[in-house]
């Protein structure tokens, strides 16, 4: 079981060292996917937008039920995962 990143959402590693996956209870996309490599790309997307606010934020990939982030190998994931948990809580979950 992966731990928890707060209400419905949950992280786990990937095999990429500088990439978490967050899975959430509830849909990110309705059909097909999201990707964005830079802050530009994000424009107009509310969770990417609000994911490439946080320092050292590098790659953003939605799909169905889950968030993938990848970071700049400089900064820690302890430091970063729950503002990333808090954004994609605050951009999903707002209803």
């Amino acid at each position: 079981m992966s731990p928890s990143a707060g209400p419905g959402i949950r992280y786990e590693t990937t095999p990429n060292p500088n990439a978490v996956k967050f899975t959430l209870d509830r849909p990110v996309v309705t059909a097909g996917s999201r990707s964005f490599a830079s802050r530009f790309e994000a424009m107009g997307d509310p969770l990417g937008t609000a994911l490439f606010e946080i320092p050292g934020i590098m790659g953003v990939f939605c799909m169905t039920d889950f968030v993938t982030v990848t970071k700049d190998p400089a900064v820690a994931w302890e430091e970063i995962v729950p503002t990333v948990a808090a954004a994609i809580h605050r951009v999903v979950y707002q209803d």
